[in-house]
């Protein structure tokens, strides 16, 4: 058992209440209908409650999950009170845990999202008020979005124009081989990448390196140590995500800061890796991991070790908008969060603000709920999933 499970103190911290939606909200939130959306290869949920207010999201990855959400989510949470949101959350796990981890996580993180947006219209605020108030209006982002299909020159090249044209101060490479039994993804990548990385951007941004599980400890160590002369920022899941007693063995055989927990879904795992100094920067990510209640209780985990939250986010487009209100009310995010950018894409017609980066900064909409607003037209045109 963990030392903060005590008597006296309601439980085990990862259980605790993070938000007070009851103080918001002054009457009953019922929810009356929660949907399943598509068009072409987008998906949304879309919910309604009695009284007639509405919220939409856009999920990223549904797909393969729909059942669970059709047969085991939604259910759970028809014709309840949305205020009781975080003990819906609780109880849905409760109801289903034997089939817990991502694939379930998802689609429980995309209704919680929509009862967000649906509860910030009801109430005409931002989820970010919902959520312990607004804290800050912009978000500091780092590039990220690069795979390892590029040669090293191609990718550098990619972020020193992603930085000409965002005036972004931080990004992230992706070094290894992913899953790769210490295997680069093509002969010499890393090593060229790094040389190339440091030559063109080195002291200009911040520079932080993600190995997505690429190395065993004694490999990963030999990597980091370079990071470190190079003053890297962080050095992301070096180890397999599983593998605890390596990633800890690499975190502790470097003075540079190690970045961990985009693939865990676990709060009492989350706890027992902060308290063991697994990583020094935790990174939940906001679907994956259940959602903003699961994730503001990493974040209180967090701030108790002085650690920054930093959470994973490989979203774009309208889905994106979570990672900037979940940034906007949460004291100990790190100095920018994750946002994948490509070369400048037209701007999307069918939902507004889009997400636009300059000098390295996004703003954080501030429209009520999740703050988007979707053409009505498009959403009239998506089709009800059913299974």
């Amino acid at each position: 058992m963990l030392a903060a499970a005590d008597a006296d103190s309601g439980g085990p911290e990862y259980q605790k209440p993070v938000f007070n939606l009851h103080k918001v909200l002054d009457a009953p939130v019922k929810i009356a209908s929660i949907e399943l959306l598509q068009s072409g290869n987008r998906y949304f949920v879309r919910t309604r409650s009695a009284d007639g207010a509405e919220g939409v999201i856009e999920t990223k990855d549904i797909v393969d999950y729909i059942p669970i959400l059709l047969r085991r989510v939604i259910p759970q949470f028809l014709g309840k009170d949305a205020r009781d949101l975080e003990n819906l959350v609780d109880a849905v796990y409760i109801a289903h845990y034997k089939i817990a981890g991502q694939a379930f996580w998802c689609p429980v993180a995309y209704v919680e999202q929509s009862l967000f947006d649906l509860m910030g219209k009801a109430a005409h605020k931002p989820a970010g008020e919902l959520m312990g108030g607004v804290l800050r209006k912009e978000i500091p982002v780092y590039l990220s979005g690069s795979g390892r299909d590029t040669t090293a020159e191609e990718e550098v090249d990619v972020y020193v124009r992603g930085v000409e044209y965002t005036g972004a101060k931080a990004v992230k490479f992706k070094i290894g081989g992913r899953m790769s039994d210490n295997r680069d993804a093509s002969p010499g990548r890393t090593n060229k990448l790094l040389e190339l990385a440091q030559k063109k951007l080195g002291g200009k941004v911040a520079l932080m390196a993600d190995a997505n599980g690429s190395y065993d400890a004694a490999n990963a160590i030999e990597i980091g140590k370079r990071l470190q002369e190079m003053k890297y920022l962080w050095f992301e899941e070096p180890c397999p995500w599983e593998e605890l007693s390596e990633t800890k063995k690499v975190a502790d055989a470097l003075s540079m800061k190690v970045a961990f927990g985009e693939q865990d879904t676990s709060l009492w795992l989350f706890q027992w890796m902060i308290e063991n100094k697994v990583m020094a920067v935790v990174q939940p990510d906001l679907n994956y991991n259940g959602g903003f209640i699961r994730a503001a209780r990493v974040a209180r985990m967090a701030r108790k070790a002085n650690l920054w939250i930093c959470p994973h986010n490989t979203q774009t487009s309208a889905a994106s908008v979570n990672i900037l209100q979940f940034a906007a009310t949460t004291a100990n995010i790190g100095p920018y969060m994750e946002y994948v950018w490509r070369a400048p894409a037209r701007k999307e017609s069918w939902f507004s603000p889009n997400f636009e980066i300059k000098n390295g900064m996004i703003p954080v909409p501030a429209g009520p709920g999740m703050g988007l607003e979707f053409d009505p037209d498009f959403l009239k045109k998506c089709t009800a999933v059913k299974l």
